[in-house]
């Protein structure tokens, strides 16, 4: 069995979008400061600001954060060494795109916007004349941020040929997986899940068996209304990322042979009742709640969640163990989980912006080495330590001052950040566990790479690619909890097709097509 973890403490709008957007949104950052740097930054305004100039306040909206950016740690930290004052928004937890797209299509007047990385969302609003080009803006003001970012990235990023966002590159390939109560193992002698005939008996004797004593209120899996598509799981049936190999071509999963297949075995789960009966409305926040009181024997969750899920469970249920299930093999011997490639997180200024020029004279003052250091992981003998060449948190500082802190980077130091952000995963006992395990025990077969990661600007994909998602995601959760039939398939994938789903597959494979060469 998998060694448990012990518990310690712990999109669909684009034709909204109009000529002036603004809006951000994340995965799971935080921050926390540490004033500690007095580093004069360095910024390409130095040779034509006057020294008193007074700076404007500026405005960013960002990721969502379980804390009011505004008066975490970090935010005093940038304050001071940037010399800007900034009020930071939030997107929400759920359905963040959708509320960026209407923020966007409203105008509302922010600086800078930060947002999960979605390539084709980006894209589309650069080509819609939305987002401020950058170059010029870099080459005047922003030495730290060129000297920051890797050629590459920036090329990766080009629509057009012209720069609009500035990239958080990925740090880690493996986000998540199921997580499963192995108490509730131990208690009905069973072994971790290899298979998805594995889990199914796993989680039919989760409802039979009730070792949680949840009665009526048990659930063997629980997981939220938007996530049809089930880490893991999809991935025992050869579809772990959004658009996979089939036969040399890329193809999206609604169009995967293997797709229906993927929907039969969820959909049994859910008529069998192993899925969260709810499921459909559940948000994010809501099935965390139903594994962490001790409801649910098993959640999808990202690594980084475990610590507030370990810290809420040990409150209700102190003898809980839980670990990530590893990659389940499907009916034909397929596993894997989708590897991240690309960013993490993009940055960048909405053309209703009324200050472009400070906010890259801010971006590139917190990417002034000692500063970006600093805000990533604090002060040497206060927050880290280096141990044996590896950087480890000193605690309980490090989390109370820099926890949050990746939430407000607007880029990294590409060539230094690997190495800083060794302190923030080791940042609790139970996290690191689980990336661990997730990101360096798998084979490397395990790990998928997501092709489309850093995929040039596609004019067709990029335009469609959020509507697209949106169709697939609804009418597969309508597939799994039996309110569509899996006979209408060819229907649907018909409207998929003429809704941008065929100028989008010839789009893609032509650009798949080069990589060969």
């Amino acid at each position: 069995m998998t060694k448990p973890f012990k518990l310690i403490s712990t999109i669909a709008m684009s034709a909204l979008l109009v000529s002036v957007m603004a809006a951000c949104s994340g995965n799971n950052g935080t921050a926390n400061n540490e004033s500690g740097s007095t580093n004069a930054p360095k910024t390409g305004s130095e040779a034509t600001a006057k020294p008193d100039a007074p700076k404007p306040a500026l405005k960013r909206l960002n990721v969502w954060a379980g804390e009011d950016y505004n008066v975490y740690p970090v935010a005093k930290l940038l304050e001071e060494n940037t010399g800007y004052k900034m009020q930071t928004d939030m997107l929400p937890q759920d359905k963040w795109a959708e509320k960026l797209n209407l923020i966007m299509s409203s105008g509302e007047a922010y600086d800078i916007v930060t947002s999960y990385s979605d390539m084709a969302l980006y894209s589309d609003y650069a080509q819609k004349g939305a987002l401020v080009d950058l170059g010029p803006l870099i080459e005047e003001f922003g030495p730290n941020i060129k000297a920051a970012l890797k050629p590459e990235s920036i090329e990766a990023l080009k629509v057009n040929g012209k720069l609009y966002a500035i990239p958080t590159t990925v740090t880690y390939e493996i986000n998540s997986s199921i997580l499963i109560r192995t108490d509730w193992l131990e208690k009905l002698d069973l072994s971790m899940p290899t298979t998805t005939d594995e889990l199914t008996n796993v989680l039919t004797q989760f409802k039979e068996k009730d070792p949680g004593g949840n009665g009526d209120r048990n659930v063997p899996l629980t997981i939220k209304g938007d996530q049809s598509i089930i880490d893991n799981i999809v991935g025992a049936f050869g579809m772990p990322n959004a658009w996979n190999d089939v036969d040399g071509q890329l193809v999206p999963r609604v169009l995967d042979p293997s797709y229906k297949d993927y929907v039969a075995y969820t959909g049994s789960l859910y008529k069998n009742g192993l899925i969260d009966r709810e499921f459909v409305a559940n948000k994010d926040a809501t099935a965390k709640e139903k594994f962490a009181s001790g409801v649910a024997g098993a959640i999808v969750v990202h690594w980084a969640d475990i610590p507030a899920l370990s810290e809420s469970l040990a409150k209700t249920k102190p003898e809980a163990t839980f670990a990530f299930v590893p990659p389940l093999k499907g009916p034909n011997g397929e596993f894997g989980f989708a590897a991240n490639a690309g960013f993490d997180r993009l940055s960048y200024i909405p053309k209703s912006s009324k200050h472009p020029e400070e906010a890259i004279k801010w971006i590139n003052a917190s990417l002034e080495p000692e500063t970006f250091k600093n805000m990533a992981i604090g002060v040497e003998g206060t927050h880290y330590k280096v141990v044996d060449g590896a950087y480890e948190p000193i605690q309980p500082i490090f989390t109370d001052e820099r926890n949050l802190a990746n939430n407000f980077m607007a880029g990294t130091d590409e060539t230094n950040y690997p190495q800083y952000w060794q302190a923030r995963v080791r940042k609790n006992p139970v996290m690191f566990e689980a990336f661990d395990f997730l990101n360096n025990q798998q084979p490397a077969e395990a790990k998928v790479t997501n092709l489309l990661g850093l995929a040039p600007y596609m004019q067709q994909y990029a335009k469609n690619n959020q509507q697209l998602n949106t169709m697939i995601g609804d009418y597969t959760v309508k597939l799994i909890a039996g309110a569509e039939s899996i006979d209408g398939l060819e229907d649907f994938q018909k409207k998929y097709m003429a809704a941008g789903g065929e100028a989008s597959s010839k789009e893609v494979n032509e650009w798949y097509a080069t990589l060969a060469k």
